[in-house]
């Protein structure tokens, strides 16, 4: 299995980087052990293979439970470390498989946004990014996308755009005494979020405008 998620990553890599422009910035800050949540903005179904080319970790995804429709797709997902994930739920299924990940010293990817954003600017988080990272103190590698949406996952292997993704340096989550309540919860994700739109130009941070004297130091 593990040739074939290479053999992958090298043919991602010449598709990117020879019919593409793919940019990596930081790509030192990447932790090459142990447990790791990388957490990134949304922008296209192009993300996934740009941070799978961008980073030396071989990376685990939470995918939709429709990607697995069939047993071609299902075999696919798979190979690229996709976990199916039923949106339809509590989340609470996510939130194991996660955990089982970073138990192993696995390396997961979570976009807390919890879906593609419609405008391309960062959307406000969902809660469950901030209580993965809560309760499994793992260490935190942000990631700023920004071109993705230049062109359609269709044309992922001849995507003739340049696109960048810019890694900054990893940080923990505080830890918490007591119960994880809603304003630890709000905390830590405003916290993780805006290591991520530091990474970003302007004009894709949206709710998480940086003012200067606000921004985290890398």
């Amino acid at each position: 299995m593990k040739w074939i998620y290479g053999s992958l990553r090298l043919f991602a890599t010449f598709c990117f980087k020879f019919f593409g422009r793919l940019e990596v910035y930081g790509a030192e800050y990447v932790p090459r052990y142990g447990p790791l949540i990388i957490i990134s903005n949304h922008l296209s179904y192009n993300d996934p293979p740009a941070l799978f080319v961008s980073t030396p970790r071989v990376l685990n995804y939470l995918g939709k439970i429709e990607l697995f429709s069939n047993r071609w797709k299902s075999a696919l997902m798979r190979l690229a470390k996709v976990h199916p994930l039923d949106r339809s739920g509590t989340g609470l299924d996510a939130l194991k498989t996660a955990l089982k990940v970073l138990s192993q010293d696995g390396a997961i990817v979570i976009f807390p946004e919890g879906r593609i954003s419609p405008t391309y600017s960062m959307q406000k988080a969902r809660q469950g990014a901030a209580f993965l990272a809560i309760k499994s103190q793992a260490p935190i590698l942000p990631i700023g996308i920004s071109g993705t949406e230049k062109f359609a996952p269709w044309r992922m292997v001849l995507p003739l755009q340049r696109f960048r993704v810019n890694i900054g340096p990893p940080f923990t989550p505080p830890v918490l005494e007591g119960r994880i309540d809603k304003n630890a919860i709000n905390s830590v994700s405003n916290l993780m979020m805006n290591r991520v739109a530091v990474l970003l130009p302007e004009n894709y941070r949206g709710v998480y405008e940086i003012k200067k004297r606000d921004a985290p130091s890398l």
